[in-house]
Order: C-alpha cells, then sequence, then structure tokens
C-alpha cells in the first residue's frame, strides 16, 4: 500500500536524523574548538605551575652556585620527566642552558619574546613557531629572583602537536558519544513515530480496503491524545457511511424493482441527448437491449423523430411536454411525457412511455361491441316495429295474414330472447360467476351426447353428422354440460355453414397429455383475414350468409375451453370446408 519513500515515518525519521546530524555535527565543530582552547588553557595554567615550581628549585640553586653549572643536571632530569623542553637563561652569567643543547642558541633565546618579558619580571605565556624546528609550540616562561633581583628567566616548552593529539583523542571519544546517542535518538524516534503512525495506517487501510467493497472499523483504540480521538472520530464516519449505504442499497434495491416491474418506458436523457438509462419496459417497446442502448444517442435509441422533438421542446421550454404516436412495424400506439429532473440531475429529461396499445385495441372491442350489439338489436326491433304498425293498420282484420305477422312475431322475440340470454351466459363466463362441475367422463361420450342433439337438426338441413371416436381415450375431468356445449356450437356453426348433401365429423384424439376435440365440415369455408378474429364477440366472417346468428357462439366456446385450461383454433381454406379444434389436458 506504501512504498518507503512515501511513508510519513520513513520521512520524519529522515527529517529527525538530519536534524540530529547537522546537530552532532555543529556540536563536534563548537566542541573541537571548546576542547582545544581547553586543553591549551589546562596546558598552560599547569606549565605555569611547573614552571614556578622548577624557577624556585632553580634559584635554590643558583644560590648555592652562581655559576649555574649545578643547574644542567636538574634542567635534563626534569626535561626528561615532564617530557618537555626546558631552557634557561642567566642575564648576569649571559649563559643559557637547554634541555636540548642541540638547539641552543644564547644570543637568540635571551632576545625571545617571552624571555624578555620574563627577564621584566612578568610570567608569560604564548602560542608561537619556533624557527629552528618550524612547529608550533606553547612557550611560558617565568623570571628567577636572587635576592629579590630577577637573575634570570625559566621556559618552558611543548609542541601544541602533542597538545593537539591530546584534543583529538577527546574529540574522537566525544565524536563516538554523539554517534551513540544520535543512533539511540533515532531508534527512540522512530519507536515514538511508530507508535504515531501505525493507527494512521489501520485507519488508511481500513478507508481503501476493496476486499468486499465495504469499509472496515479500525482496531479499537484506549489512546486519549489526538491519534486516539482520531480513531475513534474515523470509527463513527465510517459506521454512519455503512447505514447510509444500507440505507442507499435498500432504495437503489426498491428504485430497481419499481423500474423493472413498471409496465411504462422509462428513459433518462443527458443534457447532450446521450441516454444514461433505460428500464426493461423501455427496452422491450424499442427493441433494444440496455447494453445497445445506454451512452448512445437518443435518436439511436427510439428511432422516432417525434420523439427526438419531444425531448427537444422539454429542453427549450423547460416545462412537461406530451405527444401520442404510433410506432412502425410494430403499430403500438404510443404516449409519450418528457419532463425536466431539476436540481437531482440538472439538464437531464425523464421520459416516460405508456403503451396505450392494449387501451386502443380494447376502446376498438368496446366500439364495435356497442355497434354490433345496436346493429344486432335494431334488426329484430325494427321488424317488430314493422309488424306491429302492419297489424295496427289493419292486418288484424285478416287472420290468415295477422297469424303470418304474430308468427314472425314470435321468431324474431324469440331471437331476441336468444341474443339476451347468450349475452348474460357470456357476460357470467367471462366474470367466472359460472362454476365448473367436473366429473370424470370420456370423451366418447361427450361427443354421442352432442351428436344426439344435432342429428335431427343435421337431417332437416340434409346434411350428414356422424363421429368415429375412439372409445378407448382415456376419461378427462371436465363439466360435461359445459363442454357439450362447446360441441352444440361448434355443430350448429358447421351445419348453418354446410350447404345440403354436406358432410360434418364430430371426433376427438390423444395428443400428449391432451385430449382433442375437432368439428370438420364440408362447408364454405372461412377467409384467412377472419379467421384471427372469429372468436370475437359478434363477430361474422360473412354476414350475407350468416343466417340471423348472434355471432356470440364462438366467444362463448372459447371462454368455456380455457376455463378448463385449454386452447381453441380453427383451420380452413375457401370453398374447401372448415375445421374447429380445442384442447383439454388430461
Amino acid at each position: 500500500m506504501f512504498s518507503l519513500r512515501s511513508s510519513i515515518l520513513w520521512r520524519i525519521l529522515l527529517l529527525f536524523v538530519l536534524l540530529l546530524l547537522i546537530s552532532a555535527a555543529t556540536t563536534q565543530i563548537a566542541l573541537t574548538a571548546v576542547a582545544q582552547n581547553m586543553l591549551i588553557q589546562t596546558s598552560t595554567h599547569s606549565l605555569q605551575n611547573q614552571a614556578l615550581l622548577l624557577a624556585q628549585q632553580a634559584t635554590s640553586m643558583l644560590k648555592a652556585d652562581p655559576s649555574g653549572q649545578i643547574i644542567t643536571p636538574f634542567v635534563e632530569q626534569n626535561a626528561h620527566e615532564l617530557e618537555l623542553r626546558i631552557s634557561i637563561y642567566l642575564k648576569e652569567q649571559r649563559i643559557a642552558i637547554d634541555s636540548q643543547p642541540e638547539a641552543l642558541d644564547v644570543q637568540r633565546l635571551a632576545l625571545e619574546p617571552e624571555m624578555q618579558q620574563a627577564l621584566a619580571g612578568n610570567t608569560n605565556s604564548r602560542i608561537r613557531r619556533r624557527e629552528l624546528s618550524l612547529e608550533d609550540a606553547l612557550l611560558v616562561a617565568v623570571p628567577l629572583y636572587t635576592q629579590d633581583k630577577v637573575a634570570g628567566a625559566l621556559r618552558l616548552s611543548i609542541p601544541l602537536a602533542r597538545l593537539q593529539q591530546d584534543s583529538a583523542l577527546l574529540v574522537r571519544n566525544a565524536l563516538l558519544l554523539t554517534i551513540a546517542w544520535v543512533f539511540l535518538a533515532g531508534v527512540l524516534a522512530s519507536l515514538l513515530i511508530h507508535q504515531i503512525t501505525h493507527p494512521l495506517r489501520l485507519i488508511t487501510r481500513s478507508l481503501l480496503t476493496t476486499d468486499d467493497e465495504r469499509l472496515k472499523v479500525p482496531t479499537q483504540t484506549d489512546r486519549l491524545d489526538e491519534i486516539g480521538q482520531l480513531t475513534r472520530a474515523v470509527n463513527q464516519i465510517i459506521t454512519r457511511y455503512h447505514a447510509q449505504i444500507e440505507t442507499l442499497s435498500a432504495e437503489q434495491t426498491t428504485f430497481s424493482a419499481v423500474l423493472s416491474h413498471m409496465t411504462d418506458g422509462i428513459i433518462i436523457v443527458d443534457r447532450d441527448g446521450t441516454v444514461k438509462m433505460i428500464n426493461p419496459a423501455a427496452q422491450s417497446i424499442f427493441n433494444i437491449s440496455e447494453q445497445e442502448a445506454i451512452n448512445k444517442r437518443l435518436v439511436e435509441v427510439v428511432r422516432h423523430h417525434q420523439l427526438v422533438e419531444l425531448w427537444q421542446d422539454c429542453i427549450r421550454t423547460g416545462t412537461q411536454q406530451s405527444t401520442t404516436l404510433e410506432t412502425t412495424p410494430d403499430r403500438l400506439s404510443l404516449e409519450g411525457i418528457a419532463t425536466t429532473l431539476g436540481e437531482t440531475l440538472p439538464g437531464s429529461i425523464l421520459l416516460l412511455f405508456r403503451d396505450l396499445t392494449r387501451l386502443r385495441r380494447l376502446e376498438m372491442v368496446r366500439r364495435d361491441f356497442v355497434s354490433n350489439v345496436s346493429h344486432e338489436l335494431r334488426t329484430p326491433l325494427a321488424s317488430l316495429k314493422a309488424l306491429a304498425e302492419t297489424l295496427n293498420e289493419g292486418a288484424l282484420e285478416d287472420p290468415p295474414a295477422a297469424r303470418r305477422f304474430l308468427k314472425r312475431m314470435d321468431s324474431e322475440i324469440d331471437n331476441l330472447t336468444q341474443m339476451v340470454q347468450e349475452l348474460l351466459e357470456l357476460s357470467r363466463i367471462e366474470s367466472g360467476r359460472v362454476p365448473l362441475e367436473r366429473t370424470l367422463t370420456f370423451p366418447s361420450q361427450l361427443i354421442h351426447s352432442a351428436i344426439e342433439r344435432m342429428q335431427l337438426q343435421a337431417e332437416r338441413a340434409a346434411i350428414k353428422l356422424h363421429t368415429d371416436c375412439d372409445t378407448e381415450l382415456p376419461a378427462i375431468y371436465v363439466d360435461p354440460q359445459r363442454l357439450e356445449q362447446v360441441m352444440i356450437n361448434l355443430l350448429h356453426n358447421a351445419i348453418k355453414f354446410t350447404p345440403p348433401g354436406g358432410e360434418i365429423k364430430l371426433s376427438a384424439y390423444q395428443e400428449a397429455n391432451n385430449i382433442v376435440f375437432y368439428v370438420k365440415d364440408s362447408g364454405v369455408g372461412i377467409a384467412p383475414e377472419a379467421l384471427e378474429r372469429i372468436f370475437e364477440r359478434f363477430y361474422k366472417a360473412d354476414r350475407s350468409r350468416s343466417g340471423g346468428g348472434t355471432g356470440l357462439g364462438l366467444s362463448i366456446a372459447r371462454h368455456l375451453v380455457e376455463a378448463h385450461g385449454g386452447k381453441i383454433w380453427a383451420q380452413s381454406q375457401p370453398g374447401k370446408g372448415s375445421t374447429f379444434y380445442f384442447s383439454i389436458p388430461k
């Protein structure tokens, strides 16, 4: 997750160590200078003490031997023990004694600045380069007194390199101590920084987790410092975040379920005319998949200029717009409504498409039904009115004519009664108010019963009615009376549209898990365009040869078959007869 270079731990540690090194280097430089100065001061003070002590001893020897000859062994011995160079100059004798006689120059020694100061009675010290050895040395000179007079001067000399070696050793030890201190400080700093950054890493890891796309709550902490407060604050934020995510997820699930189960199509389009969302209903209406529609132009999805203009009008006016149209080639009647989504999705437009095809078709069926009922009622009513007027105008005075008219009126009244009964029957069947009284019944029994009831009518029409149904067909669980009514309606239509001398066959056979009944005639047949509508109420394929029927028989038959869980259909060719089938599950 983190690289060493980008980790704040290493940045802080590097900065801390860098500051320590700079501090240590500065301290080391200052310490070196201070150590050298302190060493020189200490050495100077020590040399002065030693010089004063040696001067006292030398003064005693000069009292005993003013020539100074006994001082020479004293100088050599002390120079050897103290590892110093000792030089003595006797002013009155004008002689000099040196622990390094090979480098002794009496005249020059007397003129050395420090010796001049000592001969003047002043103890002094200085650092300077000696001319013969060409090396820097610390020089300390003190006066020699005899009888309270300056008799000479004593000088101690030590090479500055020796002092620098001692100083270097001190500085090296101090450097090692500094390095150890820097290392220890770095380790302690690392531990401290780790204590700070470890909770931060846990928090970051929990915020960046991608295991299950859910933020994880960092490890709980009892710390009371800022890190502990930060951890607890992040925990609270993540807890609230999870609650909001769950709420949003539930709302999204509800929203998706609503969109998925809506019968109206929904499309959301942005200000550029790009489709951003489409629900299944809209996909079905425009015959396009979601993958094909998302991020495509609206005109590519709906493929209708009137709907694009609807979106443009809504964009231009900022108000809700609506339109109705018919699509091709499916010939769907649609109502389109476009409305802005306001501040929720600025610039986006919601397009709602309502499929009015079924409503339009139902409206057409309603109009046809009203028209058919009006037509079917108008004819017998007009006939009854004409007959009544004829009787009223004098036909009653002619008994034979009156009886003929009354007979026709009775026939018209029977037709009206039959129509009303069939309408009521169809209404009850469609509303489910006619319960089926099911029993196990053999298909052959149903067929023979229907033929017996229609045999006389077929003979009057000079039509042969027969069957060859297999008596071994299994029994079916049906309402015998209702299913027999279906067969009678089909036989009645077959007799009506079959010319004299024709033939009608009623039979049944087994197909998979269904028993299929059929009525086959040798009548006039049905035009192909009429086959899809013959089961509608009041529909008559050929009104000129309808024979005065109500047009409700096939509609009643269809509803009764479907109530049994079956289906009904027809096959026909004009001039070659028709075959009506209906299947009933075993």
